[in-house]
């Protein structure tokens, strides 16, 4: 039997202010960080507060994602030193698209090309 990351229990309220701030730092908004993770996961404004206000967690937070976009699957590169399409477990592998899409607002990448239009 595994035990579960440490992770997968986290709020995603807990985590969620770490990536503004991470994006706010390098003159991004908050308003871009909820479109990736609309884009991500299909929550709409309402239902991301929603997540917030209830501390879901992580795994449970994409468990319930309303519509986890196809496009996903172009995510590539590395964060944490993995790459994000070698991560075989499926909770681990969402929540590692989100952690790179945050990098690449962080970086400067335009919207257009974060959200693989």
């Amino acid at each position: 039997m595994t035990t579960k990351h440490r992770i997968f229990t986290t709020p995603f309220a807990a985590v969620y202010p770490h990536y503004l701030a991470k994006a706010e730092k390098k003159g991004r908004t908050k308003a871009e960080v909820d479109q990736i993770i609309g884009w991500l996961t299909g929550y709409s404004a309402k239902q991301l507060a929603g997540v917030l206000k209830k501390e879901t967690d992580f795994e449970t937070f994409f468990r319930e994602a309303p519509q986890l976009n196809p496009a996903r699957s172009l995510v590539k590169g590395v964060v944490c030193g993995v790459r994000v399409e070698d991560i075989e477990e499926p909770t681990m592998r969402e929540i590692r698209y989100l952690d790179k899409l945050i990098d690449e607002l962080a970086k400067g990448r335009p919207m257009e090309k974060i959200l693989r239009a």
